[in-house]
């Protein structure tokens, strides 16, 4: 079995609902401060309907690290322990509700996390005293296990709605690796993640477990393949298992179970990335939660098909209709083109062309050539674009790569593998860094036609 790491990520759209009561556990010097009606903002539905990477650290990171991270890196969920005297990291000098209502505005989507009691034969646990040990006296069906476990959700929900967390979001319990061979310890850890689960969903959260492959996880799915019905199982896994592949697969469970939509796998365990200069030790995790990233229906030139594998050269004698139909609309949409779009290259079109050519500081010319392709479909807002990101953005994005000869792909509006490769494909060409991101930096070589 794996050493497990400390820390955590994921991934969240949260949206904010009407404001609600404070409430700070008594007794949690490190929970945040009672908060004015302004900040009283609850987040739910997290982490949402997503795809795409998440990491996580023990200590939430600074919001400079934070900002940076997210024009910079490929992640777009980051895990934060909110709860749980097992913590290594009960002291957090960063996290807030301010720093939680920040993220979300950003577009961080944000995985609560609970490290508290754990396995009764785990030998790294508890940090603090016995009492945070799950009890593995088996009378009256580990009772107290099962108690520990409720009084334990309602700790985790307090704490996540102090931070501005509301119901509706998942709340992930962090049971670390133990021995599976151990009976008593497995199965009071069992009967704790049952109560744990059953409370914590009575109090309107998602319930999401995470742990090794071949022990907690392995544990549930045993769970529910081999006695079902006999014990609550949480909604959602967090399988740990660092073999060094971005999906949410194991060979410790079959791939029926959680699917789908309630899956993720920390793939990586605690290494140094650096990111627009900030370096932070993670945990890499992929997602894939919910409905996976939904794709945003498109609004632009209602009744003309933007999107195609390839944008061939306009000229006068030689001009594909469908192609002239798109030049025509998005001319349309930068100014310069009045006419109808109706596919002829015909002399207004060729002179709107030319005119925003020259507009964008090209060569005026009566042809219309892949630099222009790439420069007119990438036009707009630079905005960050990467690994599960949907919108009118993405959309932009997929046509230029395809339009640059990058990739030959369908504009979905949602950027998944073959858009990520694409996307790291025209950055290696360009010789920028190659991320995965659409950055500022590669937005500017799309829009002047590179």
């Amino acid at each position: 079995m794996r050493r497990l790491p400390r820390t955590f990520l994921a991934a969240a759209t949260l949206v904010l609902a009407a404001p609600l009561a404070t409430m700070v556990p008594a007794g949690a010097a490190d929970q945040p401060a009672p908060r004015s009606a302004s900040q009283r903002q609850v987040a739910l539905a997290t982490p949402g309907d997503f795809t795409g990477y998440g990491f996580d650290q023990c200590v939430a990171p600074t919001q400079k690290a934070m900002n940076t991270w997210w024009r910079k890196s490929p992640f777009s969920a980051v895990g934060i322990y909110i709860s749980g005297d097992s913590r290594a990291c009960r002291t957090q000098p960063n996290l807030s509700p301010t720093w939680v209502a920040t993220q979300v505005a950003r577009g961080w989507r944000l995985l609560p996390i609970a490290l508290g009691p754990q396995a009764s034969c785990q030998p790294r646990f508890p940090r603090y005293a016995d009492d945070f040990r799950i009890s593995a006296t088996p009378t009256g069906g580990y009772a107290r296990a099962a108690q520990q476990g409720a009084t334990e959700a309602d700790k985790n929900a307090a704490d996540a709605t102090a931070y501005g967390i509301g119901p509706g979001s998942t709340i992930w319990y962090d049971l670390e690796g133990f021995d599976l061979t151990n009976t008593h310890c497995r199965e009071s850890a069992l009967v704790f993640t049952s109560a744990w689960v059953s409370r914590i969903k009575a109090l309107g959260y998602v319930a999401g477990f995470y742990s090794s492959a071949s022990s907690g996880i392995k544990m549930l799915d045993d769970a529910r393949t081999k006695r079902p019905g006999q014990f609550a199982l949480p909604d959602r896994i967090w399988i740990a298992r660092w073999d060094g592949v971005p999906n949410t697969s194991t060979t410790y469970i079959p791939e029926d179970g959680w699917r789908p939509g309630g899956r993720m796998k920390q793939y990586l365990g605690g290494h140094n990335e650096t990111w627009g200069g900030v370096t932070i030790n993670i945990d890499s995790n992929f997602i894939d939660l919910g409905a996976g990233s939904v794709p945003v229906p498109e609004g632009r030139c209602p009744g003309t098909r933007l999107g195609f594998w390839k944008y061939p050269t306009l000229t006068p004698s030689t001009a594909q209709p469908t192609r002239v139909k798109v030049l025509q609309c998005l001319l349309t949409e930068q100014g310069t083109y009045a006419g109808p779009v109706n596919g002829s290259y015909d002399a207004a079109t060729v002179a709107a062309a030319r005119a925003w050519q020259a507009k964008r500081k090209f060569t005026p010319t009566d042809t219309f050539e892949k630099r222009h392709w790439t420069a007119l479909l990438s036009a707009g807002a630079r905005t960050t674009v990467k690994r599960g990101s949907v919108g009118e953005s993405v959309h932009r994005l997929q046509r230029a790569l395809n339009a640059a000869g990058a990739g030959r792909f369908r504009a979905s509006g949602v950027v998944d593998a073959k858009t990520e490769a694409a996307l790291r494909a025209y950055q290696r060409r360009l010789r920028i860094p190659v991320s995965g991101v659409a950055t500022r930096q590669t937005w500017n070589k799309l829009q002047q036609g590179r």
